[in-house]
């Protein structure tokens, strides 16, 4: 057999390579800037999808939810001591997952006993019932622990985010959102009576108040 010139052989062999080549690549199409689908899939697109949603949701929607549903907090401290699970599912949202805490939003006032400024995770500890006692914390931010402004909202549902990591970085972005809203009179808070709105999450009738607010007020 007489062996095919070497000139016939290497465009042959170059197709072949050409066609392997190809079904071994993914061609994914660059999308156009300013589309939805320009904001990457994944973890890596957490941050702007948070954001987007937070843009469309956090003042119109979040805000007005809590101004317009908080109990003073005479009332939820009333409920609460008859039954947390019975006043939650007349007045809270509970989180997600068995066992969840409950999550409310709340209003009152109240003299400031003692307070920390210093701190970046800023604390007015008020008495609302004027016996001298502390009935809860306001978290004034800019740190504040918790997630009860992502929970106490209903329309922030945890089987629309992909993992545990991304509902995480929700509440984070709510209150990172949030902490910078909340203006302080000036001077010492010790002895001013200051009035909030805000979200509070009871696990048991018996945990103590640490309020997150979306706003103070004199």
């Amino acid at each position: 057999m007489t062996p095919l010139p070497l000139a016939v052989l290497a465009p042959t062999a170059l197709a072949f390579l050409a066609v392997i080549g190809l079904s071994a690549c993914k061609i994914v199409k660059t999308p156009e800037p300013g589309t939805d689908t320009a904001i990457a899939s994944g973890e890596a697109g957490d941050d702007a999808r948070i954001a987007a949603l937070l843009d469309d949701t956090l003042e119109s929607q979040l805000l007005p939810l809590i101004r317009e549903t908080a109990i003073g907090v005479a009332d939820l401290s009333a409920a609460v001591a008859a039954g947390l699970d019975a006043a939650g599912a007349a007045q809270g949202v509970r989180g997600a997952g068995a066992g969840a805490a409950w999550n409310f939003a709340v209003k009152g006032s109240g003299v400031v006993i003692a307070a920390n400024l210093e701190s970046r995770a800023r604390k007015a500890d008020l008495d609302t019932d004027g016996d001298g006692v502390v009935d809860l914390t306001l978290q004034l931010g800019p740190v504040i622990k918790g997630t009860s402004l992502r929970d106490v909202a209903p329309f922030y549902d945890f089987n629309d985010f992909r993992d545990q990591i991304e509902f995480a970085k929700l509440g984070r972005a709510i209150n990172d959102r949030v902490s910078p809203m909340v203006t302080l009179p000036e001077g010492d808070l010790v002895s001013q009576t200051l009035g909030f709105t805000g979200a509070v999450t009871l696990k048991s009738a018996s945990d103590p108040w640490l309020v997150t607010v979306i706003e103070v007020t004199r």
